[in-house]
């Protein structure tokens, strides 16, 4: 692969004796700050309304918590004089990427946390895309291919019809491959530099950056999930090496700033389901009717990778196959309002990761009921944690009752749990209280299937 005139001169740079870090500069540009800020406020609206922005107040916490620590390190604008107002967003979708909009605006796609190993590399990508904002990247591949037209076109802008709109009339716009979200070998490099410095004043090993984005290559042959990730940021050679020299010419310093809060959020993420499923819909503000479709006495196979069950046959899977993490309702039980999703009959299996190491069925059972309780500030427990079995296991089963997105009703929730190799294992099964008396002899039924690989 080719290398890249700058990725040359870095590594002559961290190889050398006398080498230094030396901050990398943002290129030539038509645009000003001012104006990026504005395109990047344009192209944000536009997003919230094309894509499914995820509005979970602890992910946005977390993730805002992470852009905080990020952007108090000098690289992050400072030292070029110029501090963009960052924001991040989380996006539900299935594809592995992250974008940047010029300006400041960030944007994470779930399937990319679910990906990630640990904090550090989700960081280290957070501060990758921080990066293609202060070095403005967007706007300088912008500038370079529309030299001639960008004068008119901001003139167009200042005259009320939006810098967007006016770049939208030369074919640069929100899609793939576009100028405003498609990056050089060069830019890339630089953004690894740069974050590599973001990241490590922020007490996070800027190496993990590099190994994510590597692990992510390795798995380049799933072309559904990281064609446009690959797509978008192509790699510049040599990623990790250059990561490793780099970090050589750093002052050392323990890298010990992880907020502990990463399993967490990853599992948080890992149960949010689709928005594209959907079909129940109440945008005028009114909740629905209980459905009617009650579970059927015949069952159908699930497998996961380390699981599997029987479900109801008039029921559907929703998820990928043989995942670990599944929802399984008729579709009249997934709601959906506005940007909201509720689950208000079903059942969610999947596995949660409590912090520490060792799993203690009691323990790690009672952080999920208050982890679930402070989700949906409504649920009550109805019944404590009582010995169950479940696939030839010990087991827990506790009764909670919550508020229903259908209308009139208030919701019964039994969960069950299962300390596993991979996790505690836990399998919800909701219903509307009025349906209760019905479901139990298909949860029984679900809950006697259950086998564990």
């Amino acid at each position: 692969m080719r290398r890249t005139a700058f990725l040359s001169i870095l590594l002559s740079v961290a190889l050398g004796a006398s080498a230094q870090i030396r901050p990398v500069k943002p290129g030539w540009n038509l645009f000003s700050p001012q104006q990026d800020v504005q395109l990047g406020k344009e192209a944000a609206a536009q997003i919230q309304q094309k894509m499914a922005v995820v509005h979970n107040p602890d992910l946005d916490r977390y993730l805002n918590t992470l852009l905080d620590r990020l952007k108090q390190s000098p690289h992050a604008g400072k030292d070029t004089g110029t501090q963009f107002p960052f924001s991040i967003s989380a996006v539900y979708d299935k594809n592995i990427n992250a974008f940047a909009l010029p300006g400041g605006p960030l944007f994470i796609h779930t399937a990319l946390i679910q990906a990630a190993d640990n904090e550090a590399q989700l960081a280290g990508v957070i501060g990758h895309e921080m990066s293609h904002i202060v070095l403005r990247h967007s706007t300088n591949q912008v500038s370079k291919q529309n030299l001639v037209s960008i004068p008119a076109m901001l003139a167009g802008a200042v005259l009320g019809h939006g810098i967007l709109g006016q770049l939208g009339q030369a074919g640069v716009g929100l899609v793939a491959h576009s100028a405003l979200l498609t990056f050089s070998r060069t830019d890339e490099a630089e953004a690894d530099y740069n974050s590599a410095l973001i990241v490590a004043d922020a007490g996070y090993n800027p190496i993990e950056m590099a190994h994510f984005f590597e692990k992510l290559e390795a798995k380049a042959g799933r072309q559904g999930v990281l064609s446009q990730l690959l797509s978008d940021h192509p790699n510049p050679g040599n990623r990790v090496k250059a990561v490793e020299d780099e970090v050589r010419q750093m002052p050392q310093r323990p890298f010990n700033s992880d907020t502990g809060q990463f399993q967490r959020i990853k599992d948080l993420v890992n149960h949010m389901p689709a928005p594209g499923n959907l079909t129940s819909n109440f945008q005028d503000g009114h909740a629905p009717s209980p459905p009617s479709v009650r579970p059927s006495g015949r069952m159908r196979d699930y497998k996961g990778s380390a699981f599997a069950l029987s479900y109801p046959d008039n029921w559907q899977v929703f998820g990928e196959q043989q995942s670990n993490m599944v929802t399984i309702a008729p579709q009249e039980g997934l709601i959906k309002n506005g940007t909201s999703v509720a689950i208000g009959y079903g059942l969610e299996v999947s596995y949660y990761f409590p912090e520490g190491n060792a799993l203690d069925l009691e323990r790690d059972t009672q952080a999920l009921v208050r982890q679930l309780m402070q989700q949906n500030s409504g649920m009550r427990v109805a019944q404590s944690s009582q010995a169950t079995e479940v696939g030839g296991q010990r087991g827990l089963v506790t009764s909670f009752t919550a508020q229903s997105p259908f209308q009139g009703e208030t919701e019964s929730d039994t969960l069950v749990t299962v300390a596993r190799p991979e996790g505690l294992f836990y399998l919800v099964f909701i219903s509307p209280q009025s349906e209760a008396n019905h479901v139990q002899a298909a949860l029984r039924d679900v809950l006697s299937s259950v086998r564990f690989q």
